[in-house]
């Protein structure tokens, strides 16, 4: 059987949400980020980056949100269109996709936020940092807007993984009062309304947040 482990992030939320479109049956083992728990020697065996979440299948130990997500639909859903089969033009876009999600609207914008707001005391305080994060997250996800006002999901007319990439980001920055275009509207409920997603959001959020 699979393992997933941790819960409580939207990172954590990719994966579990994955597992749930594909109805795979997994054990969540649902710790969270700085609670100490990521710095025990059995977690730090299968992660010395002590980060969160980190997928168990057989032999493989992988680690990173955006890597496991597409692993698991190439591996247990290739015929779900969930992940575009390999080496075709829409693989590509899903790929572009991703990297962007994973770095303009993840990694540069809403982890500044966490890093130097609810983490200032680790990090240190940066307004100045705060406020250009959120203003490099309003200028790229206006991006994605512009994408979804000529199509239903990011890359055609069926919802995929790179929907679920961006969603876990956009309720992210809805988290950290970031005001959202009502462009996303229609988007988000359709995607809100999905009961993988729904199940798995329940079990994400079931521990709380490490600080």
């Amino acid at each position: 059987m699979l393992t997933v482990w941790g819960g409580a992030t939207s990172r954590t939320l990719r994966v579990h949400w994955m597992l749930h479109e594909l109805g795979i049956d997994y054990l969540p083992r649902l710790i969270g980020s700085r609670t100490g728990e990521t710095q025990t020697n059995e977690f730090r065996r299968l992660n010395p980056k002590e980060k969160i979440p980190v997928l168990v299948d057989g032999d493989l130990v992988l680690t990173e949100s955006v890597a496991i997500v597409t692993y698991l639909g190439d591996t247990y859903g290739r015929d779900s269109g969930l992940i575009p089969k390999p080496y075709s033009v829409e693989r590509a876009r899903y790929n572009e996709w991703a990297s962007f999600v994973q770095m303009e609207l993840d990694a540069h914008t809403l982890y500044v936020l966490r890093k130097h707001r609810d983490l200032a005391d680790l990090y240190g305080a940066a307004p100045a940092a705060v406020q250009t994060a959120i203003d490099g997250f309003n200028k790229q996800v206006a991006v994605a807007e512009e994408a979804l006002g000529i199509r239903d999901y990011l890359l055609g007319s069926a919802f995929t993984a790179a929907d679920l990439i961006l969603m876990t980001c956009l309720d992210w920055a809805e988290f950290y009062g970031i005001e959202l275009s009502s462009g996303f509207a229609g988007y988000r409920t359709r995607i809100h309304q999905r009961p993988a997603f729904r199940s798995a959001r329940k079990l994400n959020f079931s521990i709380s947040a490490g600080a």
